[in-house]
């Protein structure tokens, strides 16, 4: 006879789940080191419409650096909901009549598309036609073409790319995804000699000039970080809003969980990476664009349980940790971010006080990677206080459900959460209940669990225990 019960291998006592994530900061200081960072670039510029002066040129504030900032600018805006950063970003964008940069809307360059990524998330918080209508007849021009070749360099993927998924997903219109795929898949199997990305190595050579047989001077292969950020964050970006079911979302995810793994098998000890990947004595040291961009990326696959912790989690930590230690000043400057350039070499040499020559898109970078370690600190702190507690929880199989014995020791109000491993809730089995002393059988349901380690946080007034439960169909 086909049994239909549960096999359940529960580990019974207070266990330590998930003991790496007890050195991640508290979200509060993750969201100050934010503020701090922001609030130094914000009055430096009090007025985002204004023209970005160097000493080569002048150029609109909407340019790709710049835009890069309100990408991360945004992020933090959507965990804090501070009116003033939605403020800072709306005059910004109204200033530039919601135009690409340079106001061409003819532009195939995705340095000058960049800024519709936030002009589109501004729209989709206040849906008025004329946000987006500038940024979709741009993109709808490169659309009306058969040329895909335009990311030579792979900048441009995070660039522009976004635009296009963002696009298909507030006009629920695949053209957007069928050409971002095209040109995506032009770029990383056709430019150069075979492709700019290396599906060995799981990195991407920053355009066709360091392509095989291009190496660098110990003769590895050249792996610049900014640029590997780059794609990096933009297959973030993309893989958190197009459908699980369009076409090509498999192969971007692929390719993210092979960057991933690349990723984390390079970071330096410090927690940062270097310019050169791979090659630490080529201008090996801190930099911090690119390590934004990779925290960015990492801790955003562990809030989507695409990435699995015990693995993951330590690089978050080391590399967040390493940005508030050594790259974020008391003012809220940015250390160690490399300036404009394609390759390790370019704004050399880096340290700790010298300023770029565009400050915007590191702080972009900082404020995407605070933003998803912010979240991932508020999913996880609930299961770091695992101090002693004056009841205790035993778990044991049924038929159909989880019997669990909770022994309190002090009535009182208490609360029992069931989690996944990576964190998300998926039901709340008593809430802010009023127990007596003495023990309690509490039944859980588990018809519509599948195998997998589980988390059961109970909660008293002032105490938290949370149990790891195996269970196997």
């Amino acid at each position: 006879m086909k049994r239909f019960g549960t096999l359940l291998c529960i580990f019974f006592g207070l266990i330590p789940v998930l003991s790496i994530a007890q050195t991640l900061p508290p979200a509060s200081e993750i969201l100050s080191d934010m503020e701090l960072a922001n609030n130094y670039f914000m009055a430096k510029w009090p007025d985002p419409g204004a023209d970005i002066v160097s000493p080569d040129r002048t150029r609109p504030s909407n340019l790709w650096t710049r835009a890069t900032y309100y990408e991360g600018l945004m992020a933090m805006y959507f965990v804090t909901e501070n009116n003033a950063l939605y403020k800072y970003a709306v005059d910004w964008a109204e200033s530039h009549d919601w135009n690409p940069t340079y106001g061409n809307l003819y532009t195939r360059d995705g340095d000058h598309q960049c800024c519709g990524q936030t002009y589109i998330e501004l729209y989709l918080l206040d849906p008025k036609p004329e946000k987006i209508a500038p940024i979709t007849t741009n993109i709808d021009n490169m659309i009306n073409t058969t040329k895909i070749d335009d990311w030579s360099w792979i900048d441009a993927i995070q660039m522009s790319m976004p635009v296009f998924a963002k696009l298909g997903v507030v006009h629920d219109d695949p053209k957007y995804f069928n050409r971002m795929y095209e040109m995506f898949s032009y770029t990383k199997n056709q430019h150069g000699t075979n492709g700019l990305y290396n599906s060995t190595d799981g990195l991407w050579w920053r355009d066709k000039d360091f392509d095989p047989p291009y190496t660098t001077p110990d003769g590895k292969a050249c792996y610049w970080s900014r640029g590997n950020g780059w794609v990096y964050a933009a297959l973030v970006r993309v893989l958190d809003v197009i459908p699980e079911t369009e076409t090509h979302y498999a192969e971007y995810l692929d390719v993210y969980k092979a960057m991933s793994a690349a990723l984390i098998n390079c970071q330096r000890e410090d927690g940062f990476w270097n310019p050169s990947l791979v090659d630490p004595n080529d201008y090996g040291g801190k930099e911090t664009s690119g390590t934004g961009f990779f925290v960015y990326g990492l801790a955003w696959g562990m809030n989507k349980g695409i990435l699995d912790k015990e693995t993951y989690m330590p690089a978050v930590i080391k590399g967040w940790n390493g940005l508030h230690n050594d790259a974020l000043h008391d003012n809220g400057f940015l250390g160690w971010v490399q300036g404009t350039g394609k390759q390790p070499s370019d704004g050399q040499p880096l340290s700790y006080d010298k300023e770029p020559n565009f400050e915007d898109f590191g702080l972009g970078a900082f404020l995407l990677a605070g933003a998803e370690t912010y979240k991932l600190a508020q999913v996880t702190s609930a299961l770091n206080d695992l101090s002693a507690v004056p009841f205790s929880v035993n778990v044991r199989n049924s038929i159909s459900d989880l019997q669990i014995m909770l022994q309190v020791n002090h009535a009182g109000d208490y609360s029992m959460v069931l989690f996944d491993i990576n964190g998300r809730r998926l039901k709340d089995v008593i809430t802010n209940q009023n127990l007596m002393a003495g023990p309690q059988l509490i039944s859980l349901k588990t018809d519509a669990l599948n195998s997998g380690i589980y988390i059961l946080q109970t909660k008293s007034e002032d105490n938290v225990v949370s149990t790891k439960i195996n269970l196997v169909r």
